[in-house]
């Protein structure tokens, strides 16, 4: 598992609507446009009159579901849905979501986005109460704190902000009760969250506007950190009980990397940001070169700002298989590597004989830039200068994404010459700390820089890694 590119981890997706409706067909469009947050498994719950009926399992949303089972759903009035890439647990069936669970005051289905820090001590206290867990992710236990908290509390809302008082780290959620659907962000703002509406009133929430879009909803808004939204019966209202406890940290690599570059996120868009990290390093590291190619498909807006900044002419390299997932997919490294030259082939009349600049969103170990080198070597390149649209990448992230150890990072243990020498650059040059924080210009409120060396805004959870749960059961 270690061998894994630096990979984001899921996608979250609601609908609440008046009328009973097919909401599993918008579901699956929301669910299409989310595939790139997570590629491993998928799932839907229909919620029709407080009677859930769902289905999840491993793979793509295309195969997940089939048009059968997708009617099987049936019609309901809210919707929750989600694609999952591990983060915490593994990536077995019984990890995929949405996380359903019934007790006596009615049914709850739940999505998330992040990763908790604090997972392990508070599943620890709610088994010696008596819960018994059916998955090892951690968003199983959010799920049990707030059903505890709604055995206690008046209304499901009350009992979700009864929740946020336990929960540390990194959570956008959207929950579906018998009648209410609830979408949540944490007090930091980690994981984007936005709400939208559809010309027949239905409200919608997903991870990334791009999912809005989707579904001819528009967007009306993010989400604040810490902010609780409810769409039921009576309307949408807002409970910022949470708000403004923190100071906002958004993770830097949602524009860096992980979102569309369609998408808005808290009010900047994507490929906006990621030109302007090109502009960025374009002043930071000039070079003599003869075109400028960015690495499907988060490098190549840094590569179009990388080239109107320098003046040098924006080339297409590659010619990428759109029938290939990200290559971080692929459980073992052996296979990662051989599916970097199935995803990409080199355009040899744009790089044979040219001086090339190459642009990419990061270099956590070093393997599948080292690959991309050599196919444009193969394909005739003079030379090589790689730039990179982030920091160097020395600190493991507690809040989301698959990488939860440092002595893989090979930035913790060679210079920046080292590290062009190990993946065949004539030269290379990172995205300054201070240019990264404003990727999103104006619109920026705080951004998380904790796997760069930077402060970890919630706190690091306990040691054990990404399967922590699973080693914990086999210890027994």
């Amino acid at each position: 598992m270690q061998q894994r590119h630096l990979h984001e981890e899921c996608g979250v997706f609601g609908v609440y609507s008046k009328e009973r409706a097919a909401l599993a067909q918008l579901c699956y469009f929301g669910l299409y446009a989310l595939q790139h947050r997570g590629q491993e498994s998928a799932g839907i719950v229909i919620n029709d009159d407080g009677v859930f009926t769902s289905h999840k399992d491993t793979g793509l949303v295309g195969e997940v579901f089939t048009p059968d089972r997708l009617a099987a759903l049936g019609d309901g009035n809210i919707a929750v849905a989600h694609v999952r890439y591990a983060t915490t647990g593994s990536d077995s069936r019984r990890n995929a979501q949405p996380i359903v669970i019934n007790h006596h005051k009615g049914g709850l289905a739940l999505a998330h986005n992040g990763n908790l820090v604090n997972a392990f001590e508070l599943r620890t206290e709610l088994e010696e109460s008596g819960c018994i867990f059916h998955t090892t992710a951690d968003s199983e236990v959010i799920a049990y704190v707030i059903v505890r908290e709604r055995l206690r509390c008046a209304s499901i809302e009350d009992a979700v902000s009864a929740a946020m008082e336990k929960l540390k780290g990194a959570y956008s959620l959207v929950i579906s009760s018998p009648a209410k659907l609830i979408a949540v962000r944490d007090e930091h703002g980690f994981r984007p969250l936005c709400m939208g509406e559809r010309p027949d009133g239905s409200v919608v929430f997903a991870s990334e506007s791009c999912a809005l879009e989707a579904v001819g909803a528009r967007l009306v808004r993010e989400l604040d950190p810490g902010e609780i939204v409810v769409a039921d019966s009576s309307g949408v209202r807002s409970i910022r009980t949470h708000c403004d406890k923190a100071k906002p940290s958004l993770c830097v690599f949602e524009y860096i990397y992980f979102a569309r570059p369609d998408s808005v996120i808290d009010g900047a868009g994507v490929s906006l940001a990621r030109q302007r990290a090109g502009r960025f390093l374009a002043k930071e590291h000039p070079v003599e070169a003869d075109a400028v190619i960015g690495v499907p498909d988060s490098g190549l807006d840094a590569a179009l700002g990388y080239a109107a900044e320098s003046g040098i002419p924006y080339a297409l390299g590659f010619t990428k298989n759109k029938y290939i997932g990200r290559t971080f997919i692929a459980p073992q490294q052996s296979m990662r590597e051989e599916g970097v030259g199935i995803k990409l082939n080199p355009i040899r009349s744009a790089i044979e004989g040219k001086r090339i600049v190459l642009i990419d969103d990061s270099i956590v170990r070093g393997t599948t830039c080292r690959r991309t080198i050599e196919l444009l070597r193969s394909a005739g390149a003079k030379e090589i200068h790689m730039r990179v649209s982030a920091p160097p990448f020395v600190a493991p992230c507690c809040y989301g994404t698959d990488v939860d150890s440092a002595g893989t990072l090979i930035a913790n243990h060679h210079t920046v010459p080292e590290i062009a020498s190990i993946i065949g650059a004539d030269s290379l040059g990172y995205l300054s700390m201070e240019h990264a924080m404003q990727l999103a210009g104006d619109e920026c409120r705080g951004f998380c820089a904790a796997c760069f060396g930077g402060e970890y805004p919630a706190g690091k959870p306990a040691p054990g890694g990404k399967n922590r749960f699973e080693q914990r059961i086999h210890s027994k």
